[in-house]
């Protein structure tokens, strides 16, 4: 997976915008990337270590890929029940991951539009 490409394609959903929060907690999570919508976070990944795409979603799909799938795990500091770490070049291919980028700015943006 082309980081770039990923980058661009989160960037390319409506009212999307990009920030780097997570430096003022700790300098090695400068380099966290986190896309979102309605001012929520939808996907982060590093930008120094690309080994991990993380996403919302909901939480059937997350035990289903869990139990399934070798390339994917909880994040270390999300709740396990709303987001998925998934690891390129695994066996979630990059059309599964793109798909479930778009899965989880479609969740974000409709829990939360309507606060708006």
């Amino acid at each position: 997976m082309d980081i770039e490409r990923l980058r661009e394609y989160c960037l390319s959903f409506e009212g999307v915008y990009e920030k780097t929060p997570f430096g003022k907690f700790a300098a090695r999570f400068e380099s966290v990337l986190v896309f979102y919508v309605c001012d929520h976070m939808f996907c982060m990944f590093d930008m120094d270590d690309f080994t991990g795409v993380t996403v919302k979603g909901n939480p059937e799909t997350i035990a289903t890929l869990l139990e399934t799938r070798t390339a994917c795990s909880s994040h270390r500091n999300m709740s396990a029940k709303y987001w998925i770490e998934l690891h390129p070049g695994g066996d979630v291919s990059d059309a599964e991951i793109f798909k479930l980028v778009a899965d989880s700015y479609n969740i974000v943006k409709a829990k939360n539009f309507k606060k708006k």
